[in-house]
């Protein structure tokens, strides 16, 4: 697996930049992003929060994009009845 003829830092650069994209794909596979209950009344306060903009309102309650969704839990935070949940 190792070169000695490449440069030892340029070698290092390399195997985290392969532990980075399999750490996202590992990410990606266990995903448990947040999503809004039937407890939703609509006020809009989660999706003023959400960094990603994954919050979007829908019939009668806001619904989270779960491929958007990076899991901050902001949304839960300011909720007042509580309705995002980690699904």
């Amino acid at each position: 697996f190792y070169n000695y003829s490449y440069n030892e830092d340029l070698y290092y650069e390399i195997l985290l930049q392969k532990l980075s994209e399999d750490v996202i794909e590992i990410r990606r596979c266990i995903k448990m992003a947040f999503a809004i209950s039937d407890e939703c009344i609509a006020c809009g306060a989660c999706a003023a929060e959400c960094p990603v903009n994954a919050i979007t309102e829908g019939d009668g309650k806001y619904v989270i994009d779960a491929d958007t969704c990076i899991e901050c839990g902001a949304c839960a935070g300011t909720c007042p009845v509580g309705a995002p949940a980690q699904a």
